[in-house]
């Protein structure tokens, strides 16, 4: 059959997408990136937020209507938010359009779901869930970057954050497959591999023979030292960023020094009401060390504003904070309330429009810090990845601080370029998020 895949959310969406997308195609069915022409059509879902969720929904209605104006015959949905409200029972009820939900832990089995005539509901435990079978091709979403997962689910217990409930408990995967797995998509072509997870850094602690997230990092550097290809970690945790990790990235050329840090907040008291594990002082001590080692190093952070009783004061404590570090990259969220989280229960709901204040005030306060340390590039000469060609005599690509889809670009004047491939280019524009420039 036609299949068409739309995949919303994180990076570990991606490769659950990507994962289904091969068995699919081993399968014997054909993949389309035009809904019109699928007779099935596979929503992957994200829940983690309420935004998140109505968007999910908004997009499967949305391809709900291929059923009546393309070749639409089956409409599934699969990924957090089916996990997410699998035990409520008017979840079929109320997305009647939908003909099987499948649950973050059925990638194995969309082919049974693409293949059935019935309705299905397949939620199994996501605790039990394997580990990618290495035998098994994923069909890339990305031409020339991958996500590679170091682990799945998590231990921690954010008051904010149901990802536990939707992924299960830290499972490590094998080191052996980590680096397999990325040495074979590296030979296919793919020129980044990016290692993701829940918590990248939280990586073996679930293990009994004392392997970290080090030993990940150090193993795959070497086994793709001579192979043209750059290594990116996101999702760091900042209790377990530790300084012989940062370490080891310094003594690997081929590991981008840029480090993706969500601290969601700088209150120390704040902090302790998201069932985060550190204090500010203990964040400024953790950039601090960053620096200290590897001055070039990049930082990006996520925050999330608008926390129940955030006062004004703590917000202060947060935009001293971002000014003091100064992040190369931040993203900001308000915060998504929902009955099933811990955080539902607590007092002093902050307003959603002071929290959409606050949002606003930290965005602003950020662009005019990103456009300084831009402007701080020109002149350099910095290696591209180039990816796009929109227009002649233009293109676009990123650098080692510049992680896909979350950050800014690099625009490079010039032609006759090859995509998918390194290029040096001498920056001689800064904008707010973006950089420009010629080759070097």
């Amino acid at each position: 059959m036609m299949i068409f895949l739309e995949t919303l959310g994180c990076s570990r969406n991606q490769v659950d997408s990507e994962i289904m997308l091969g068995k699919l195609a081993a399968g014997g069915h054909t993949l389309t990136p035009d809904p019109a022409l699928a007779e099935v059509i596979i929503v992957n879902t994200c829940g983690f937020i309420s935004t998140a969720s109505d968007e999910a929904v908004d997009v499967i209605l949305e391809m709900a209507e291929y059923k009546k104006t393309g070749a639409c015959k089956r409409l599934i949905a699969t990924g957090c938010l089916a996990q997410r409200y699998k035990d409520d029972p008017d979840l079929t009820a109320t997305l009647p359009e939908v003909d099987a939900f499948l649950g973050t832990a059925a990638c194995e089995r969309i082919v049974e779901a693409v293949e059935s005539r019935e309705a299905l509901t397949l939620f199994p435990d996501p605790d039990q869930r394997a580990f990618q079978d290495m035998s098994e091709q994923r069909e890339l979403l990305s031409d020339h970057f991958a996500y590679v997962k170091v682990s799945e689910g998590c231990n921690r217990h954010c008051t904010y954050c149901i990802i536990p409930k939707l992924r299960g408990t830290q499972r490590s995967r094998p080191v052996a497959d980590i680096v397999g797995e990325s040495e074979r998509l590296v030979d296919q072509g793919v020129k980044e591999i990016i290692l993701t997870a829940e918590n990248t850094t939280d990586y073996g602690r679930d293990l009994k023979d004392g392997t970290g997230f080090d030993q990940v990092l150090s193993g795959l550097a070497s086994a793709l030292d001579n192979k043209n290809a750059w290594i990116r970690f996101l999702y760091t945790h900042p209790e377990t960023l530790t300084e012989q990790l940062i370490r080891t990235v310094k003594g690997h050329k081929n590991i981008a020094s840029y480090y993706d840090v969500p601290v969601q907040h700088a209150s120390s008291r704040i902090l302790k009401k998201m069932g985060r594990p550190y204090t500010v002082e203990d964040l400024y001590t953790l950039f601090e060390t960053i620096k200290w080692i590897d001055p070039e190093a990049a930082l990006r952070t996520t925050l999330i504003v608008g926390f129940p009783g955030e006062t004004e004061e703590d917000f202060k404590i947060l935009m001293k904070f971002i000014r003091d570090i100064r992040f190369d990259h931040l993203g900001v969220f308000t915060y998504s309330d929902s009955e099933d989280l811990s955080s539902h229960r607590l007092k002093d709901h902050v307003p959603s429009e002071i929290a959409e204040i606050r949002h606003d005030r930290i965005m602003e306060a950020q662009a005019k810090i990103s456009l300084v340390i831009n402007e701080g590039h020109v002149g350099k000469i910095f290696e591209v990845l180039v990816e796009e060609n929109p227009e002649p005599g233009v293109y676009i690509g990123r650098t080692r601080f510049q992680a896909p889809e979350v950050d800014g670009v690099t625009f490079i004047y010039a032609d006759g370029l090859e995509i998918g491939t390194f290029v040096k280019v001498r920056i001689t524009d800064a904008f707010e998020y973006d950089i420009a420039g010629e080759l070097a």
